[in-house]
């Protein structure tokens, strides 16, 4: 039986607290720095952005709620912006994910809903090969994650919240080429988060205990590859037309992870479909 550590709530709170911060403070940079750019006059920025839409099965298993594992259907917004400045070797990149998944155990009798939105920040240096045809990108990215899994056999514990944070290594390759008259482009891209911070009740462990009695039991986990082994990997193919350009491929992402004596994953594989769209910004300042 676990033996409760008790603080102050705003003990608590605290852990809680820092952990959205770090989201506040690097969306704050970065907005900062766009503005700072715009007070002289600079080369064009251009920028790339997509919209697509995924759907595809998810398997999830959270341990806190039930032994079982739940599979059903997800269905997730992706919004993809990348800036460069034009003549730089350096670019930016946020991603914004939203997905809601409803699942279904083995037997059919019990059920989950999940979803999270997800927000990544990276930054890339390129290089350019094969005259061109080849764009290779690597950088580091940061990612914060909040989402819910919701039990609805459950009374006692129905919901277990997600909360994360993480850094690791991104990169992305890209290879032109024409195919039946149109531009086309191929394009993988990769991250792995490599250390970060979760939250996570422990063993046996309600939330009414943490919130509201101020039980704190290693709640806040520090994750690194061997307690949370994720991936998320992508691979497109964007078509130019006259008018648009299409963006169709094959999403996979694994979030795992194994702490305070609870095991959690969410595995998806999803077909993706966007659009994508390439412009200029010429930056005028006083």
């Amino acid at each position: 039986m676990t033996i409760f550590k008790t603080i102050s709530s705003s003990g608590i709170r605290s852990r809680l607290a820092a952990l959205t911060m770090l989201l506040l403070f690097c969306t704050h940079i970065w907005a900062q720095k766009d503005s700072h750019e715009g007070d002289t006059i600079r080369d064009n920025d251009v920028v790339t952005r997509v919209q697509a839409v995924a759907v595809g099965q998810t398997n999830v298993l959270d341990t806190y709620l039930s032994p079982a594992e739940y599979t059903g259907t997800e269905i997730r917004y992706i919004s993809h912006t990348t800036r460069q400045e034009l003549g730089s070797h350096i670019s930016r990149q946020i991603v914004h994910q939203g997905n809601i998944a409803e699942l279904e155990d083995q037997v059919g009798k019990g059920n989950e809903i999940a979803g999270l939105y997800d927000l990544g920040l990276a930054w890339h240096y390129n290089w350019s090969l094969l005259n061109d045809r080849l764009l290779l990108q690597a950088g580091g990215q940061f990612e914060l994650g909040l989402g819910v899994i919701y039990n609805t056999r459950n009374s006692n514990n129905p919901a277990q919240m997600r909360l994360f944070a993480n850094i690791g290594p991104s990169a992305i390759a890209t290879y032109k080429f024409r195919m039946f008259h149109h531009r086309c482009n191929v394009r993988y891209e990769v991250s792995v988060p490599l250390v970060g911070l979760m939250f996570s009740p422990n063993y046996g462990q309600s939330y009414y205990e943490i919130f509201s009695l101020g039980n704190y039991d290693h709640n806040c986990v520090i994750t690194t590859m061997g307690n949370a082994p994720s991936l998320r990997h992508s691979l497109s193919l964007d078509m130019s037309f006259k008018s648009f350009t299409l963006r169709v491929g094959y999403l996979g992402d694994f979030q795992q992870a194994k702490v305070n004596h609870l095991k959690q994953y969410v595995n998806t594989h999803a077909l993706m479909i966007g659009f994508v769209k390439k412009f200029s910004i010429l930056k005028i300042g006083d």
